[in-house]
Parts: structure tokens; C-alpha cells; sequence
């Protein structure tokens, strides 16, 4: 069932070709632990090439691979290479395959084109596992009579597998892979030669045992051996590579070390020991390839070296800080995960702002190949550092920049997160707002504008609250703010100014005794309409205003207050009242207010 599933994960891939030119071959990828890597492939040509053979090419080959009961598949790749810009159609045990990448490079003799393509094909072959390779529709026959003119009709393919043993030692398996290639002009007399350095960095050998050296190369010609040699440098030494079946002059020969073949037709899959040739502590070597006449295309070196060492790596998660707070907290996680080796205790971690080390701490426990450790550190943020910044953390590092312990990649220990520390919004200050009184101090108000009068920015999100503690707790807004009851006042009301952080602020709500308005038409006929002489917003408003009526003739008629209801045109005559009659009658109002000293006059009409 997982095979079945691993192969639909596999057809399931769409992916397109990144195109490139000529590649200068570096480090693609390193895997750390107990692997080794070998080869399969197969050419796809008949014979090896000469100017008038072969005539055609085959359209397929296949391959076996045979790996251990042990060994555990961790990557497989696919190379598959040949002359013309590329075929990218081609089929591997009648499965579809598309390139994940296609590089090209013309020949500086003959100009023509050749190209290579890679496949990352991990998943098709954990599923299927040792047995017979077929790369199939692999077919460029349209150009062999072109190409034929200067014996560079070739097609092949190759697959790299990285394994992993538990009886291997530990190693670190480095895979460069580019497009580089050897163009020298084959008509030269003397022959020019042409040579191809290719620069190994990122290694660190602890013991030399079993280090090993393989290459995946195109259109080498058994034949040719002029100046052709294939060498390897390190620690100031150059040594010629050369095993029983690749001579020193003549290294791309057309041959598979992995099987021993010698008729792999223009390709070779070589590996060779380099056992003798590197010391404990090399940290980089340098491959070259010469050549004088045989046009070769490298495409891929594959090292494995015992290099028994930690790979500590870090990552930042989580930044937290309070409002107006200068410290951040934030998690972090130390791992050595692609390593051959413990990364021990007290490994320092250091927490840089730009070029400044904010604070150094140190892993707790000795973290295991594979593993990882969890921490979490407040870190106090300069008054000279911006709210925004680059916080960088950097494990194995002493605060001054510099590593304490040896590992496998020395460029992978840093990590770096953007924090933003945050402040309380500003805002603009806000007027009180007056209203007339309603009576005992009640006011209706619009402060629906301060919501935006408030605000120095406009993606705030500003609410209005009856009390401070609403506020901070954002509960219970007001949702009325166009038309308050402010039931009593002074009210207070409290404005919480929001962005990732908060303000509050406030204003109050004020009402004044405005001039009442006096309605001067009384008809007491029990109507319910104007039945009583009404003068609004006095009652309870000038709560110690005097009212006095007086007829035409000036007699006082009647006095009233704030404790007694509004004259109904009867006149107090003794023990008895009687209706007062029809006509004009005059009003003497005394508000007995300080912003209102003078008492308002003017007249009423009685009609019954």
C-alpha cells in the first residue's frame, strides 16, 4: 500500500524545468549521518562516437541497482544528458519525467549545444527499491548526422543514490552539480589544453577512512588521451586520480567503477578513493580536469568523508511585549538535526540588534544527533534601538562574532526575526461637550465625530465607554454616540484609542440652563392642549426661578415655583378660586440664575 501511495505522490509531481545556461558546479546539498552514495545509469549509445558512427542512438537502456537488505534509500537523483538544447520528455520505468532543471552549454570549438537535466526522484525510488531501471523516450536521433561532423553524438543517463547503513561510520556526503566543460580545440597542433577547477568547500574531515571521491561526466572518448587527467588538491598537495579501469591520462574514458564496466559509451560513473590523499582537518580540496582534444561535460561530484562533528542550528519563534515595554520575549529552538556528531552543553547563543550583542545564554543539555532543545529568554531592548528591528540570534557564538566549537556548515548558525516593540497610540485632545439642561442636569449629545477627531492615525479603531475600567477591558461600548441621555451631568466619558496596543482617554459631558421658551397661549378647557400656562426648559432647570401674573391693571394674580405646578388661569380669591376670564394678562419671571439677572417679561392670552 505505501509503494502504490508513494508512486501517486510521485505521478501526482507537476513541475517545470528551471532553465539555465552553463552552471559553474557548487555545493547542491549535504546529508550528514551513516550514508554512503553510489551510481546506476546506462549510456544510450551503441558505440562510442567517431565522426562517422554511430549512426543512431537508442531510445532507451536500463540499469540495476542493488543495494543491501540494510541500506535505507535517503535521495535518489536523476541526470540524464546529451547533444541538442534537451529532451524533456522522457520516461523512467514508464513513469513521466519532466526536468526539475535543464542546463545547456555550447562547445567553444564547434559551437553546438549540449544540455543536461536533473530529477529529483527520492519518493519513486524509496518505492521502488532495488531492481531494473528503464529510462525510455529519450530520443535525439534527429541530430546525430549534425553532430556526427565532430564525433559529440552521445545520450545517457545516471542515477544517484544516497544510502544510509547503521554499521557505516559517520559521514557527511556533499553533492556539487553544475554544467562545466572541457572545450579544447581538437585540430590545435601542439594540442591547447583546457582545464576545469572545481572548489570543494564545506568539508571537515575527521579520519580519511573510506573518503571517497565520484563523478558524473558526458562524452568522454576511450580513445583520446591527450593531456587528459583528472586531480585532486588539498592541504597544499596535488595527487592524479587514477583506480584499475580510469589510467591517469586518460580519466573519462567511457566507464562505470560502481560495475566495472568499461563500454559505457561516452559517459563515465567514476568513483575513486582518495583515501591517501586528505588528512584529519581538511576543510576544502580542489578537483581539476585537463584535457587537449576530448570535448567532457562535468556534471555532478559526489564526496563522502568521516566527518564526525555537531551542526547546530537555531530558530526564533513567538516575539511577545507588553505596551510601552522596552523587553521582548520570544522562543527559540537549537537544533542538530543534519550532523554526524552530539552538540554538547553550554553551547552559547548570542542575541545581536545590528552589529550590538543584546545578551548571551546557553544551551541547557547535550543535544543528541537528530535532536533539538527548547528555550525561551526575556530580552531587554536598548532606549537607542527603534521600535522596529532585526533581531538576529546566533548559536555557537561566543558575543564577539566567533565560533567555539567545530561543525559541519559554519554559515547555517544564525536567524533572524523582524520585532516590532509596541507604544500606546497618540491622539488628538478633545474639547467637553455642552448641552442645554433637559432638567436636573440631563442632556442629550452627538459625539459621534470624536471617533475620528480623536485619532492621529487613521487605522485606529477608537470605541467610547461610561467607565475606565470598560475601557481597558474593551467592554460594554457605547453605542448611541449620536444621540446620548446623559441622565445627570458632569459625565465622563472614556474613549479607548486601539491599534496593537491601546490608549485611553476622555471628555465630559456638561449641560448649561439655556433661555426657556415660553409658550404665552393658555385656554384652560381641560383639552389636554395648552391647559396651563407652560414655559419650557424651566422647570426643573432654574430650579429657584419666581413666577408672578399680574392682569392688565397690574394686580398680582398669581406667584408660582419650581414646587408647584403651572398655573391653570385660576385666581386665589380667599377660601375659593375662580376661572380667570378672557384677555391679556402679564409675566414677571425671575430665574434667579447668575447668567441671567434681569427677570423676563411679556405677556400671555387666556381663552377659554
Amino acid at each position: 500500500m505505501l509503494k502504490k501511495l508513494l508512486y501517486f505522490i510521485f505521478l501526482l509531481e507537476i513541475l517545470f524545468p528551471t532553465l539555465i545556461k552553463a552552471q559553474d558546479i557548487s555545493l547542491f546539498t549535504q546529508i550528514n549521518g551513516r550514508y554512503d552514495f553510489t551510481f546506476i545509469g546506462n549510456t544510450l549509445n551503441p558505440s562510442e562516437n567517431t565522426n562517422f558512427s554511430p549512426t543512431f542512438l537508442y531510445t532507451q537502456s536500463s540499469a540495476n541497482l542493488t543495494l543491501s537488505s540494510n541500506d535505507r534509500i535517503e535521495r535518489a537523483y536523476l541526470y540524464w544528458a546529451g547533444s541538442g538544447a534537451g529532451d524533456t520528455q522522457i520516461k523512467l520505468n514508464g513513469i513521466d519525467i519532466s526536468p526539475d532543471q535543464l542546463s545547456t552549454v555550447n562547445g567553444t570549438f564547434s559551437n553546438f549545444t549540449y544540455f543536461s537535466a536533473f530529477k529529483d526522484i527520492t519518493t519513486f525510488v524509496q518505492s521502488t527499491g532495488n531492481g531494473t531501471y528503464t529510462l525510455s523516450d529519450f530520443d535525439i536521433n534527429s541530430l546525430v548526422s549534425t553532430y556526427a561532423s565532430n564525433a559529440t553524438q552521445f545520450a545517457g543517463w545516471a542515477i544517484l543514490v544516497v544510502y544510509e547503513n547503521p554499521s557505516l561510520t559517520l559521514n557527511q556526503i556533499n553533492i556539487y552539480q553544475g554544467l562545466e566543460a572541457l572545450s579544447p580545440n581538437p585540430n590545435a597542433i601542439p594540442p591547447l589544453i583546457d582545464t576545469m577547477t572545481i572548489q570543494l568547500n564545506n568539508l571537515y574531515l575527521i579520519s580519511n577512512t573510506g573518503a571517497k571521491i565520484g563523478f558524473i561526466a558526458w562524452e568522454g572518448d576511450r580513445f583520446i588521451q591527450v593531456s587528459e587527467r583528472l586531480s585532486f588538491s588539498a592541504n597544499g598537495t596535488t595527487n592524479i586520480l587514477s583506480n584499475p579501469i580510469n589510467p591517469s591520462n586518460n580519466a573519462f574514458n567511457g566507464t562505470n567503477t560502481e560495475t566495472n564496466a568499461t563500454n559505457l559509451y561516452n559517459m563515465d560513473l567514476d568513483v575513486y578513493s582518495i583515501e591517501n590523499y586528505i588528512v584529519p582537518g581538511t576543510t576544502s580540496a580542489t578537483v581539476s580536469l585537463q584535457s587537449g582534444q576530448d570535448y567532457v561535460m562535468l556534471n555532478t561530484v559526489v564526496t563522502k568523508l568521516n566527518s564526525q562533528l555537531p551542526d547546530a542550528t537555531i530558530v526564533l519563534e513567538n516575539p511577545t511585549s507588553t505596551c510601552n515595554s522596552r523587553e521582548v520575549t520570544i522562543d527559540f529552538t537549537v537544533s542538530n538535526l543534519n550532523s554526524t556528531e552530539i552538540l554538547q552543553a553550554n553551547t552559547p547563543i548570542t542575541f545581536y540588534i545590528g552589529t550590538q550583542a543584546i545578551t548571551t545564554t546557553y544551551t541547557q543539555s547535550i543535544i543528541p544527533i537528530g535532536g533539538s532543545e527548547n528555550g525561551t529568554i526575556t530580552l531587554t531592548i536598548p532606549t537607542t534601538i527603534p521600535l522596529t528591528f532585526t533581531l538576529t540570534a546566533v548559536v555557537d557564538d561566543t558575543g564577539n562574532g566567533s565560533g567555539i566549537r567545530p561543525e559541519l556548515i559554519e554559515t547555517n548558525n544564525s536567524f533572524q526575526i523582524e520585532i516590532e516593540l509596541t507604544v500606546a497610540p497618540t491622539f488628538n485632545p478633545l474639547e467637553n461637550l455642552t448641552s442645554c439642561n433637559l432638567g436636573l442636569t440631563r442632556g442629550l449629545f452627538d459625539f459621534s465625530n470624536y471617533s475620528e477627531l480623536v485619532k492621529t492615525n487613521l487605522s485606529d479603531i477608537v470605541s467610547f465607554h461610561e467607565s475606565y475600567n470598560d475601557a481597558v477591558q474593551n467592554i460594554n461600548p457605547i453605542t448611541n454616540s449620536s444621540n446620548y441621555e446623559a441622565i445627570t451631568t458632569p459625565k465622563e466619558i472614556f474613549i479607548r484609542i486601539d491599534n496593537s496596543c491601546f490608549s485611553i482617554t476622555s471628555f465630559l459631558l456638561l449641560t448649561e440652563n439655556c433661555p426657556p421658551i415660553v409658550y404665552n397661549a393658555v385656554s384652560p378647557n381641560n383639552d389636554t392642549t395648552n391647559d396651563t400656562f407652560f414655559i419650557d426648559g424651566l422647570r426643573d432647570v432654574f430650579v429657584n426661578f419666581e413666577l408672578l401674573i399680574y392682569n392688565r391693571w397690574g394686580k398680582h394674580l398669581w406667584t408660582g415655583n419650581n414646587n408647584k405646578p403651572d398655573w391653570d388661569g385660576y385666581i386665589q380669591d380667599g377660601v375659593s378660586s375662580t376661572i380667570a376670564p378672557d384677555g391679556t394678562y402679564y409675566y414677571i419671571l425671575y430665574l434667579n440664575d447668575p447668567n441671567y439677572p434681569e427677570p423676563l417679561t411679556g405677556y400671555l392670552y387666556i381663552n377659554k
